[in-house]
């Protein structure tokens, strides 16, 4: 029997080149939460196509904070962005805002809201679709790499990454208003 190895070279290479070459366009999720809504622009791996929103961790309210997959029937994966105070305010618990805490883990909690707390302002770049601290334009809210199973649905960690070294599919947001 003779081996083509140009055949077999193609096999091997061929997967490689897909698995790490990065996605030219980024494929929108078929979101079906009711505004208002933050949700990563790309579904990336999410199965049911229904995009990936902030969430709170398990079921109800939690004070951490996570990516999820975008709840057909809202609820604790609607939060709002207020323009005006940069807080990142939750529908479902309308006290309590998105408030990035560093040393912890997760590094996003959900805490009550406080305009002047700066930990709590965020602003949103709508020509890189990047969330970012309001005192430091360098850190992107991101959505980690790797997703899980959370029941029906799909989760990720939601981390704070150098923008400059974060793929754009992990950190480029839509923001839809109510």
């Amino acid at each position: 029997m003779k081996i083509d190895h140009r055949a077999t070279l193609a096999l091997i290479v061929t997967p490689l080149i897909a698995l790490s070459a990065p996605s030219a366009t980024a494929e929108a999720p078929d979101l079906q939460t009711p505004a208002p809504v933050i949700f990563l622009s790309d579904n990336l791996d999410e199965v049911d196509r229904l995009g990936w929103c902030i969430d709170t961790l398990g079921r109800g309210f939690s004070e951490n904070l996570q990516a999820h997959s975008c709840k057909p029937e809202g609820g604790d994966v609607q939060f709002a962005l207020e323009e005006d105070t940069g807080l990142i305010r939750s529908v479902e618990f309308a006290e309590y805002c998105m408030e990035y805490v560093p040393d912890a883990d997760p590094v996003f909690a959900l805490a009550t809201c406080d305009p002047a707390n700066a930990r709590q302002q965020f602003v949103y770049n709508q020509e890189t679709q990047a969330i970012s601290p309001a005192d430091d334009a360098t850190l992107c809210v991101a959505v980690g790499a790797e997703s899980r199973s959370a029941g029906p649905y799909m989760s990720r960690n939601l981390l704070m990454t150098p923008c400059t070294s974060t793929d754009p599919l992990y950190r480029s947001w839509t923001v839809v208003d109510g």
